[in-house]
């Protein structure tokens, strides 16, 4: 039970109680949409035994006691709720010391609410996302910890991504760019004493010594990928420090040694047409894993095309990359996904290779990869709002699937039922913001409002959460949350694709590649933009009768309108291949033949433009 009290009154103490440390300095308190977040400096002296926060919502009158917190923590989120209604409240602080010693209170401090708009909810959770990175980084290396229980292990591909963040906080003004040089060549001296193996990181890394800590029994040496990871992050950050001065010039100069010492070539195992993924001086190729796609691996490839001292043949590409299975001329919930597996796979598959990799404007022989990324998002939005395997929370604003924590350990979870264990990571959508920003958008908000108070922490989302089990994450996992910085970053001003793309070296082998002009990828994702819309009525519809679709045509086309089960199986084509001018259209949808349940209205163009809209079918 709370006990409200004034903290002027000393009849809080115990009788002959003494006063012990003074109040935590810089102690702040800041309003943001859903919460509010305390901050304090810890005094350090081993005495201190904690602190105890105290808060009122009567305008300061009474206090009562908010939480009591051991000595390391010098951060509390406050969970308000109400999405930003103007919600005041006072706090005050005091110290615990030895002894059961009480410190006096510190002035008190009102922070308010308010409603944060798109801009500022994306800075929000780009700017509690980059403390992983910043705050929690490893102290000796200022490498990104594999996640927030790790202790010295430090991940090679996760502080790739974290790289990024670091560019992020100058940017936004959270660190200033000396800072920012300070940290990179703190990461950049180490890399440089860091075990390599033909050039190439391990994937785990004792932070304190750069000794490898080995990934499983055979994977002791050089991880091909997260280096391409870390090179990924290096390449874009010697574009972004590009003053003349001692420290950027000398920044600059470590990472082309690091850029440069990369043997590509010597993972082609004795020149095959394909590169593999790990080498071990103890067991050397005992892991086998050639590296084809589809994946999140692509990266490595246009990186080992591009290498100025061990590159590999452009080749490759195809006989590597794209040499098997590559190709996936299915659709699913009307989304073509053009290349990987059931249903496009986990949507890391989407982020990885592509924090600094643009798939904007450009083709391969297979696909243009940001249309191929949009359809894999909106194909796990539609697959959570169809929900075929029932889990508890799903919708179109609670989607997004990929490798993450849940209940049971760590999986890759995806649309494939028996990968879809009912766990979501908030990682999936927010990381594809810029391929499907208004529903990567809703999905940040749902989060966020709705389920932030189990969900929301000192580095922004935690890992994952599973409500058929009403479990949350505790954890951070370095390369969960460093796409999330990245890639709002990306959809906010394009930053980290410009610098990647105009490293020296890059555009060449691209190009070598076989990618293509190609302007598609520039269409924009939001309703309005289609050309048309859709509305479906009556919905629910009783099974075996006729519902009618509204097709608003702006601009004529061709359209064909298909009948998708929640599996993504196409039922029936209910209008096939017929032009319309611009207008307003009643057309008839039938359901007889359909069982009761849940199926989408798939209405696509001929310029490759769809949208879906649920169909209810009642007994």
């Amino acid at each position: 039970m709370k006990t409200n009290i004034h903290l002027s009154t000393l009849l809080l103490f115990p009788l002959g109680c003494l006063f012990a440390q003074a109040p935590p300095s810089s102690f702040a308190a800041e309003g943001f949409d859903s919460h509010i977040e305390l901050h304090w400096q810890g005094s350090g002296a081993t005495s201190v035994t904690g602190y105890q926060l105290f808060r009122s919502d009567n305008g300061g009158q009474s206090f009562s006691l908010l939480k009591a917190l051991g000595p390391g923590n010098e951060t509390y989120i406050d969970w308000t709720g109400d999405e930003g209604a103007g919600i005041s409240r006072q706090y005050a602080i005091r110290t615990l010391a030895e002894g059961g010693m009480i410190g006096p209170f510190s002035d008190t401090l009102t922070a308010t609410t308010h409603v944060f708009s798109d801009e500022e909810l994306l800075e929000m959770v780009q700017r509690y996302t980059f403390r992983y990175f910043w705050d929690f980084a490893h102290p000796q290396s200022g490498m990104a910890r594999e996640r927030n229980t790790s202790g010295n292990t430090v991940t090679t591909g996760g502080s790739g991504f974290g790289l990024l963040s670091i560019v992020t906080g100058i940017e936004r003004g959270w660190i200033t760019r000396q800072e920012g040089v300070d940290r990179m060549l703190q990461i950049v001296s180490f890399l440089q004493i860091c075990e390599k193996y033909h050039g190439a990181l391990p994937h785990w890394i004792n932070g304190a010594t750069g000794q490898t800590i080995p990934f499983s029994t055979f994977d002791n040496g050089g991880d091909l990928v997260e280096t391409a990871f870390m090179m990924q992050g290096l390449l874009i950050c010697r574009e972004y420090f590009d003053q003349n001065n001692a420290l950027e010039n000398t920044l600059r100069d470590v990472i082309t040694d690091l850029w440069e010492g990369v043997e590509w070539d010597w993972y082609r195992r004795n020149n095959s047409n394909v590169l593999y993924w790990h080498w071990s001086p103890q067991y050397q190729w005992q892991m086998n894993f050639p590296l084809r796609g589809f994946n999140e691996t692509q990266i490595t490839y246009l990186l080992a095309v591009a290498s100025p001292t061990h590159g590999v043949p452009a080749s490759l590409y195809q006989t590597g990359w794209a040499g098997g299975g590559y190709t996936n001329n299915a659709s699913y919930y009307g989304y073509p996904i053009c290349c990987g597996p059931y249903a496009g796979g986990p949507l890391f598959f989407a982020h990885y290779s592509f924090l600094g990799f643009d798939p904007r404007n450009k083709k391969d022989a297979y696909c243009n990869y940001f249309v191929r990324n949009r359809n894999h998002a909106l194909i796990h939005q539609a697959y959570c709002n169809s929900n075929p395997e029932n889990h508890e929370g799903y919708s179109d604003e609670c989607w997004g699937l990929t490798a993450s924590d849940n209940p049971w350990g760590y999986q890759a979870h995806d649309p494939f039922p028996a990968n879809d264990n009912g766990t979501i990571a908030p990682t999936a959508a927010l990381a594809s913001m810029p391929y499907t920003p208004q529903e990567s958008m809703k999905a940040l908000k749902h989060f966020y409002r709705v389920l932030g108070e189990q969900l929301w922490g000192r580095y922004g989302f935690y890992d994952a959460f599973n409500l058929d089990q009403n479990w949350f994450a505790s954890s951070y996992l370095a390369i969960d949350q460093g796409p999330i910085v990245a890639m709002i970053e990306n959809h906010r001003t394009g930053l980290f694709w410009d610098l990647f793309m105009q490293a020296p070296g890059i555009q060449s082998a691209v190009a070598a590649v076989g990618f293509v002009p190609d302007a598609s990828s520039t269409e924009e994702t939001s309703r309005t933009s289609y050309g048309f819309d859709v509305v479906l009525r009556p919905n629910p519809v009783v099974a075996g009768q006729t519902t009618l679709l509204e097709l608003q045509v702006l601009t004529g086309s061709v359209f064909q309108v298909e009948v998708v089960d929640k599996q993504g199986v196409l039922r029936q084509i209910a209008v096939n291949t017929r032009a319309f001018k611009p207008g307003i259209y009643n057309l008839p949808i039938a359901t007889a033949g359909l069982e009761p349940g849940m199926y989408f209205i798939a209405v696509k163009t001929e310029n490759g433009k769809t949208r879906s809209v649920k169909l209810l079918v009642s007994p």
